[in-house]
C-alpha cells in the first residue's frame, strides 16, 4: 500500500474537557463522566432546575459568608442538575472548585480534611457568636448540639486518596 502523505487533523477536543489546550505532559489523568439518570416530566425538570440555581447561587454566597455552608449547596445543586440540566451537572462536576468536592463525594462520601477543618472552624466560630448573641442559652446549646453531631459525622466520613 502506497503512502499519500496525508494526515488526519487531531479530533477537537470537548469544551468541557479539563485537558483541553494543554500539552500532554501537563494532561491530568481523565476524569469519571457524570451520572446519567432518566429523564423527568418537564414540569418537575423546571422545578429542579429552579431548585438547582437556588442552591448554586446560596453555595457561592456561601462562599464569603461565614456559617452559610458551601458544600451542602453545591451537592444538593449537583443533585438536582443531575436530574434536570445535563449541561449544568456537566458544568458543575467539571468546575475546578466545586467539582472537585463532587466527585470526592460521589466516590464514596468522601470529604477532603481541609473542607473538614473549614467546617470545624466555621462551626465553632458560629458557636461562638450564638452565645453571645442567642435570647435564651437553651437555643444556642441546642444549634451547638447539632453543629456537634454534625461534626463527629463528618470527621468520621472517609477523605480522598490523591496521588
Amino acid at each position: 500500500m502506497q503512502n499519500t502523505g496525508t494526515l488526519k487533523p487531531a479530533p477537537k477536543p470537548h469544551p468541557m474537557d479539563p485537558t483541553a489546550g494543554k500539552p500532554p505532559a501537563e494532561a491530568s489523568p481523565p476524569r469519571p463522566a457524570p451520572p446519567v439518570h432518566r429523564p423527568l416530566p418537564l414540569p418537575v425538570r423546571w422545578a429542579l432546575l429552579a431548585f438547582a440555581v437556588l442552591c448554586l447561587v446560596l453555595g457561592v454566597i456561601g462562599v464569603f459568608v461565614p456559617g452559610l455552608p458551601t458544600t451542602v449547596f453545591i451537592l444538593l445543586a449537583a443533585w438536582a442538575a443531575a436530574r434536570c440540566s445535563p449541561r449544568l451537572h456537566e458544568w458543575l462536576w467539571y468546575h475546578p472548585l466545586f467539582g472537585i468536592m463532587l466527585r470526592d463525594w460521589a466516590n464514596g462520601g468522601r470529604v477532603s480534611r481541609r473542607s473538614k477543618w473549614n467546617a470545624t472552624i466555621m462551626m465553632a466560630f458560629c458557636a461562638v457568636v450564638l452565645y453571645f448573641t442567642a435570647p435564651q442559652l437553651w437555643m444556642a446549646a441546642m444549634a451547638c448540639t447539632f453543629m456537634s453531631c454534625v461534626l463527629v459525622w463528618l470527621w468520621l466520613r472517609p477523605e480522598p486518596q490523591y496521588s
